[in-house]
């Protein structure tokens, strides 16, 4: 069982997901393997934590198992373990798409699926959709890409991540229905486990982290004849802050901005006066 005092949490060891899940780790104030590094353990004592990098596919089941405490991994590859693990925080890195593809005419739509034969690397994932629907498919486990299955003779329909559909075409293949499953990274927990203070911890730094990325700190300078109208276009989170400036009839304004809409708002607020805009990044913060 994981130590009293130590939190255990499991990261990718390798790949696009790995340097991802270092980098939001390292945002959220811990410590990370160097460039290049191969180590399997990483203590942080000043958080109290051991990070583990291992195979993204089998944290999930480490995680359900208790012998760490949390881990990052995808949606997908959580609910295909079935492992006993859920979902504590999206952290909005490693976005897919997971979705059926067929030869032209083989199906309109997931309920023309029975009796068919549908390869992927997911099956857990898909006999639980095809269960959940009463669809009476058979499931045939491949690893790696199944976009030549169908080709070869191997299935009727492929299950896999879809992102431009190049590869399908190429194959000869089309999407069919609405995706299965849109995933992304996620950190897990087991279900019925307890939540450490080392834990909680966590949650709190990975949300602070994801609400720095989505928001910009934005200043401004504008005639307080104006600033219900400024305020209505940068209402922060919960209210702006505002400070008089020496100069009679001004005043500054600060609030945080959805970072998408920066550009936007720096313009509409020029429009009713606002001068001095300025845009700058969050590194870190607790909502």
């Amino acid at each position: 069982m994981p130590s009293t005092t130590t939190v255990r949490i499991a990261v990718p060891n390798k790949g696009a997901l790995a340097s991802a899940a270092a980098e939001m780790m390292r945002e959220a104030g811990y410590r990370q393997r160097g460039d290049g590094a191969r180590d399997l353990v990483l203590r942080d004592p000043d958080n109290n934590v051991e990070f583990f990098y291992l195979r993204p596919r089998d944290i999930a089941v480490y995680v359900g198992a208790g012998t760490v405490d949390v881990g990052v991994t995808g949606r997908d590859l959580l609910l295909d373990s079935g492992a006993a693990a859920q979902e504590l925080l999206a952290l909005g890195f490693g976005g897919s798409t997971f979705r059926f593809a067929a030869r032209p005419g083989t199906a309109d739509d997931v309920t023309d699926f029975a009796g068919l034969r549908v390869a992927t690397s997911y099956p857990g994932l898909l006999r639980d959709y095809f269960a959940e629907r009463g669809i009476d498919a058979s499931v045939i486990r491949l690893d790696g890409a199944v976009e030549t299955a169908v080709q070869l003779g191997v299935a009727d329909v492929i299950a896999d991540v879809v992102e431009t559909g190049t590869t399908l075409r190429q194959a000869g293949l089309e999407v069919v229905g609405e995706p299965i499953l849109r995933s992304e990274a996620v950190l897990v927990a087991r279900r019925d486990g307890e939540r450490p203070a080392a834990v909680q911890q966590l949650v709190r730094r990975l949300n602070g982290v994801l609400v720095a990325r989505s928001y910009v700190m934005m200043d401004y300078d504008i005639r307080a004849e104006h600033l219900d109208e400024a305020s209505a276009l940068t209402p922060g989170l919960e209210s702006p802050t505002v400070s008089p400036l020496h100069r009679e009839g001004w005043v500054a304004v600060r609030s945080m901005v959805p970072r998408v809409d920066a550009q936007r708002v720096m313009d509409d607020l020029w429009e009713i006066g606002a001068r001095a805009i300025l845009v700058t990044d969050i590194l870190a913060c607790r909502i």
